[in-house]
């Protein structure tokens, strides 16, 4: 493949994008909107990740190509409608790169990735007052996925003063909310056991950052692991000529400590 300039291989997207859009191109993409777009942008976002963590690079470009497919069909919409341009998108950003790197791009001097993080938050703290954001959590994604929705408004109330001291102090009171939720199910309460199981997940999330962990990612990875050793369990279970569903408490409790010990042996060669 040619040695196409950066800006070059860029412009022929958005070009490309512009003509499927106007009239006499492509009829589905004439269709589109923000709105209909947004399984679309999740899909390849999630695509995104799986490729990074399978490894793959060529699969990561291909899926990185996807999601900017994504970002620039967005942009082409909103040109259309006198918005904003895939310029000024890529305007902004830098401009913001810029402004909350003041220790490459300025004269402030940090000590290491914590003084960055710091004036990071600080900076974006200052942005949000300059446009009269309403709230702390006033620019928090509510579309996120549950458990990293949780982590990052626990993030944010953690740089203004509301959180744990330490670890600890967590698990202590993941603790608490366990007693709170078998007291909701000794009760018979589910409605309570509900609203105790969401505090709890909640405090989890807290735990992932006082870690300095993704409360998703560790969850995934766990989930995973589960995933694993289900497979080791229906393997062994086929060579005894059942399937999984068919063994008995015993067996299958006996086949799941084999499959454990057998996947952290693994790990650690």
């Amino acid at each position: 493949m040619a040695d196409i300039p950066t800006t070059d291989a860029l412009g022929r997207l958005v070009d490309i994008m512009a003509r499927l859009r106007a009239p006499g191109g492509c009829p589905w993409d004439r269709e589109q909107t923000p709105e209909s777009l947004r399984p679309y942008l999740l899909e390849e976002t999630y695509e995104v990740l799986d490729a990074i963590e399978r490894g793959d690079p060529a699969a990561l470009r291909d899926e990185l190509g996807d999601l900017l497919l994504q970002v620039v069909f967005h942009a082409e919409l909103a040109a259309e409608a006198g918005r904003f341009t895939i310029r000024d998108v890529a305007h902004a950003i830098a401009e913001k790169l810029v402004r909350r790197h003041p220790h490459v791009f300025g004269d402030v001097q940090v000590r290491g990735a914590d003084d960055v993080v710091r004036n990071w938050q600080q900076i974006k703290a200052e942005e949000r007052k300059e446009a009269r954001e309403g709230g702390v959590l006033a620019d928090v994604p509510r579309a996120l996925p549950a458990l990293a929705y949780a982590q990052k408004v626990g993030d944010r109330l953690a740089h203004v003063g509301f959180d744990w001291d330490d670890a600890a102090a967590v698990l202590a009171a993941l603790d608490a909310e366990r007693a709170e939720l078998t007291a909701a199910l000794a009760a018979g309460d589910r409605a309570a056991a509900r609203r105790e199981l969401g505090d709890l997940l909640l405090a989890a999330s807290s735990l992932a950052r006082h870690l300095d962990a993704s409360a998703e990612l560790v969850l995934r990875e766990a989930t995973d692991r589960l995933a694993a050793r289900v497979g080791h369990v229906e393997t062994a279970a086929r060579a005894l000529g059942r399937s999984i569903g068919e063994l008995d408490a015993t067996e299958r409790d006996r086949l799941w400590r084999d499959a454990k010990a057998e996947l952290h042996a693994a790990r650690r060669v």
